[in-house]
Order: C-alpha cells, then structure tokens, then sequence
C-alpha cells in the first residue's frame, strides 16, 4: 500500500520565503491612478485613471416612508387614507424585490396612497400585533382598520389589486 503525505501547517511555517505583499501580485501599482491595459497584440496601453473613491451611491432615493412604533398610530392608524405599509426584515433578500415594487407603487399612488415600511426586527411589538410571522407581508389599512394583506413576494399586480379593492371599499 502506498502512504499518503499530509500537509499541516508546519510545512508551510518552515519555507524559508517571507510572504509577498498582495500588491506584488500585480503589474502596476494599486496605489497609483496609472494602469496598463493589455492589448490583442500582447503589448499594453498606459491609461491614467481618476482616483478612486470609497462612495457608496444609490441608484434612486426611496418613496415609501419608514414607519415606527412610535409613528405607527399617527401614520397607519389614525389617518383617513388609505395606507400601505411592507413588514420587512434587513437580511431579507425577498424583501429588497418587495421594495423596488413598493417604492414604484409610492410614486404611481402619491396623494391617494400612503405608503410605510416597517422593520420587524427593530419594531418587533407592531409585527406581533398584526401576527406576522414571516417577512415579506405588506398590509393594507383604511381608517384605521385592516383590509387587505399580500403575505410573500409577489408580481406588482397583486398589489395594485389590493390597493385597488381598498381604494373602491
């Protein structure tokens, strides 16, 4: 039987090499705004770039407004028109879809809609009052009362009915 050899982390420890900086790994320096773009004949083009900033920018600002247990009575509860709000949670990659499409709602319904966001987690005492126990939820409320839910991610159409049974209730 032929034995095998295993590596541990002591070979590694004994190479008599210091470690490279990463920046070795590379034909042009990370610090600096110059680079060389390879070209189909194998020779390379020197480009100057801008520096690069550490920005984070947003494609569009949102429409729906954030709702609290603070603001929940005012803005969901005690108001004559109709409102929308989205139960969400931050790690919840179906809850960012729900958003897009909320957000557009907002726009589409300005003036006869009020749209919300609320974050279960941060507001979990709200959520429990309307017993949701998973995230996306979006309800629809009219003077104060809930009429409509959409539980789950959904195509827009969805929503638009529902608003749209709320808006001729």
């Amino acid at each position: 039987m032929a034995s095998s050899a295993s590596i541990t982390p002591s070979y590694f420890a004994s190479s008599s090499l210091p470690p490279r900086p990463i920046s070795s790994h590379f034909p042009f320096n990370l610090n600096s705004s110059t680079f060389f773009f390879p070209l189909k004949n194998g020779s390379f083009k020197l480009r100057n770039a801008p520096p690069l900033s550490p920005k984070v920018l947003s494609a569009r600002a949102p429409k729906a407004a954030v709702v609290t247990k603070d603001t929940w009575e005012k803005s969901v509860l005690n108001t004559d028109s109709p409102v929308l709000v989205e139960f969400y949670a931050s790690w919840c990659g179906p809850c960012r879809m729900v958003h897009r499409i909320i957000d557009e709602i907002a726009g589409e319904y300005a003036g006869r809609l009020s749209c919300f966001i609320l974050n279960t987690d941060d507001d979990f005492p709200i959520a429990e009052d309307y017993e949701i126990k998973a995230v996306p939820v979006v309800l629809l409320f009219k003077n104060g009362e809930k009429r409509e839910s959409v539980v789950g991610t959904m195509p827009k159409d969805f929503y638009i009915a529902a608003i749209e049974r709320v808006l001729k209730s």
